[in-house]
């Protein structure tokens, strides 16, 4: 791989505790520290013209959380169970005015793991495909695959498609 298509360090997965939330079998890893709540599903607001995955707003204390449904996102069919619940994330640069709420439809939430520099390896590159960055890393979390997402990127790629 020639150094212009590297994929730069910032991309790959830092060591440290991850929130494993489950999208039907699959686990992905948020860094804790994007991580703001967890609250039980209750009722989203639509808003018109939005993509598909964004499935509206809610009032969370008086502040307006916009919701993104991760199945949607990453093209899995809806399905909703006692289980679903939203992860509220703090999106964009730390710092004040630099970041928002934003809230995560999940499946489930699993765990907190704390893992390793040795536990985490690259997202593999797929011929063909284009690379997002929004998987940065894959870890073993349980004898189970996780994969690591960079929440900035993943909501920015949404801003962009919205």
């Amino acid at each position: 791989m020639s150094s212009d298509t590297a994929i730069p360090l910032a991309t790959m997965a830092s060591p440290g505790k991850y929130l494993t939330v489950g999208l039907g079998e699959e686990l992905y890893g948020i860094s804790v520290l994007k991580v703001r709540e967890i609250i039980r599903l209750h009722k989203i607001t639509p808003v018109p013209q939005m993509p598909a995955h964004v499935r509206g707003v809610i009032n969370l204390r008086g502040k307006v959380v916009p919701i993104v449904d991760l199945r949607i996102r990453f093209d899995l069919p809806a399905e909703f169970s006692e289980r679903n619940c939203i992860v509220v994330v703090q999106a964009g640069p730390q710092g004040p005015g630099g970041s928002s709420l934003v809230g995560l439809v999940v499946d489930r939430v699993s765990e907190v793991a704390a893992l390793a520099a040795a536990e985490i390896t690259g997202a593999p590159e797929i011929a063909g495909t284009r690379q997002s960055g929004t998987i940065i890393g894959i870890a073993r979390v349980r004898n189970q695959i996780t994969m690591l997402l960079d929440i900035d990127r993943l909501l920015k790629s949404n801003a962009a498609a919205a």
